[in-house]
């Protein structure tokens, strides 16, 4: 991988860590076909003021975990197992009412498509002073300010005149504005992002990612940023964890990661990026076979079946995450066992 791939975000692992996850399942109910493990046993830490990507391809488990820290799974989805330590809470055993309050206050989310996130019955800001409201001690006023002051800090032009629009009258681009601006309302410590700009075009996305770097640095606001595209993970990320049929199987920083794979199928989803560059020949590396049903994951190592490394005890182990390039790279393979 070029150069220019890589974050030039350096990783402070001296950083405090907001979330502990450890062994986190969850579990859908298929009527007539059994039990799909959507999430299975996922193990990762999220530090206070980094950025977090989670990469891998569409179907893998990465939205679903991402609802799930927010207790968000609906039925015939549930949480079957494992814990979710949220400086010092487990939030699996939070009431109901409890786990309101940290959902935006403390954790706040944005989706890939804002237009459908936004209430296209009430103007944006009146949804905004309504989660200010809702979350912080302020009057009606004192919300209306703060919304416009968040507005001009998500860069809407004519703040006092736009609050008043309504979300089919903005942008796809502007839209997704207005959802980073509600998430930041309370003042969130950290911030998941999920496929933020996957429907928007290039130049926007740029905007939106930069836009997401500037409030991390302003705010120390630590960032969860799910998605499928390796361009944009490289751009934004300090640390990269890899998840492959709903478990991660390599984390690392980003320089790491990108330089040095250690996981097989971390090495395939690198090889077949596009490299804008006249040098390279332009040919593409595939990866082969179809990714294996979450209702029938494989014994032994999940990715066997599609790994070119694949050897005789690879079907009977399953690999867990374990240092392979220094205590701070981990990967789940035989190969380095």
């Amino acid at each position: 991988m070029e150069n220019q791939m890589v974050s030039t975000i350096v990783e402070n692992t001296t950083k405090t860590e907001l979330l502990n996850i450890r062994g986190l399942s969850v579990r859908f109910d298929v009527k007539g076909q059994g039990i799909l493990r959507a999430v299975d046993g996922v193990d990762l830490d999220i530090r206070q003021g980094e950025v977090l990507g989670l990469v891998g391809e569409s179907g893998c488990g990465k939205t679903v975990f991402s609802l799930s820290l927010l207790r968000l799974i609906s039925p015939p989805g549930h949480i079957s197992s494992g814990q979710i330590d949220w400086v010092g809470r487990n939030l699996l055993d939070l009431s109901n009412k409890e786990m309101r309050l940290v959902r935006g206050k403390e954790i706040a989310m944005i989706f890939q498509n804002p237009q459908s996130s936004l209430n296209p019955l009430y103007s944006v800001g009146a949804q905004l002073i309504s989660v200010i409201r809702l979350h912080r001690e302020m009057s009606k006023e004192q919300a209306k300010n703060e919304a416009l002051r968040l507005l001009r800090l998500v860069e809407i032009s004519d703040p006092e005149r736009r609050m008043n629009d309504y979300p089919h009258q903005f942008s796809g681009g502007m839209a997704q504005r207005i959802m980073i601006a509600m998430a930041l309302s309370c003042q969130p410590k950290l911030l998941i992002a999920d496929e933020p700009t996957a429907s928007l075009d290039v130049t926007i996305q740029a905007q939106i990612l930069d836009l997401l770097l500037e409030i991390r640095e302003k705010f120390q606001m630590a960032i969860l940023l799910v998605s499928h595209d390796l361009g944009v993970i490289a751009k934004m990320c300090d640390r990269i964890a890899v998840m492959y049929l709903g478990r991660i199987v390599e984390i690392a920083p980003a320089e790491k990661l990108y330089h040095s794979p250690m996981h097989p199928y971390t090495q395939a989803l690198l090889k077949s990026v596009p490299i804008p560059d006249p040098r390279h020949n332009g040919k593409i590396a595939k990866l082969t076979g179809d990714v294996p049903s979450p209702l029938n994951i494989p014994s032994g190592c999940r990715f066997r079946s599609r790994c070119p490394e694949a050897f005789d005890l690879c079907p009977q182990i399953d690999p867990m995450l374990h240092p392979v390039n220094g205590d701070d790279h981990l990967a789940a393979c035989l190969l380095y066992n």
